[in-house]
């Protein structure tokens, strides 16, 4: 487990945190952070997946506006931070970033060379862009927010992709979470799970929402999904 160094596309370079398996070569997976930064949520999440037989990266993505941001969900303050930082993101460059670490990820002698992405939250709405904007072999979106603004890029999904879908996301509404499962039913490559009763971020360990039966199913789904599109 260390930090490491990436090159952006664009010049300059960002850390990212990396959590390596027991067992390699695995294959690689890039973990898109929350809007709390590559925190102590995310560099579990990492060391989860790589006991889980994955090599993990998450890349800080807020590096642009200040490198290093590592916040938690316990404060208003750091809610503050956190919402101001997601408001003055380029994503689209974010997605570069991302595309620039699965590169790196691939290029790392413990991996296979076959890498995907998994995302949280902003995570699971910048995991759907890497569907529709990279060559990730499979994505897979946790409660990503503001999906149904994306559905016009869906139809360049052309890997699996799997979204978890909290029925009653605080971020969301009934309508647009509708509108996103309408919107990829016909993309054979799209599976949308809905979670009955679910708010926001009910897999993230120790936050307001968390549901152990229903973390411990998508996470049983998404690492079985990366088992099938990684090997």
């Amino acid at each position: 487990m260390s930090d490491v160094m990436i090159d952006a596309a664009d010049g300059g370079r960002f850390s990212a945190y990396v959590a390596k398996p027991k067992v390699t070569p695995a294959g690689g997976l890039v973990v898109i952070q929350e809007i709390f930064g590559v925190n102590a949520v995310m560099r579990e999440q990492c060391d989860w997946y790589a006991s889980q037989g994955f090599l993990a990266v998450c890349p800080d993505l807020f590096w642009r506006q200040q490198p290093g941001v590592q916040l938690t969900d316990k404060t208003e303050a750091e809610w503050n931070k956190a919402f101001a930082l997601l408001n003055g993101m380029d994503q689209d460059k974010a997605v570069e970033d991302l595309k620039a670490a699965l590169a790196w990820v691939r290029g790392q002698d413990g991996c296979t060379g076959k890498a995907g992405s998994v995302g949280y939250c902003l995570g699971g709405r910048l995991a759907f862009m890497m569907a529709t904007r990279s060559d990730a072999e499979a994505n897979v979106g946790y409660y990503g927010v503001g999906l149904e603004g994306l559905l016009g890029e869906a139809g360049n999904i052309g890997k699996p992709l799997l979204l978890h879908i909290a029925e009653n996301d605080k971020f969301s509404s009934p309508e647009k979470r509708d509108a996103v499962v309408a919107g990829v039913k016909d993309n054979r490559w799209v599976t949308a799970k809905v979670y009955p009763g679910m708010d926001h971020a009910f897999a993230r360990p120790g936050g307001e929402h968390y549901d152990q039966d229903a973390a411990d199913e998508a996470n049983r789904l998404t690492v079985e999904f990366f088992r099938t599109h990684l090997a």
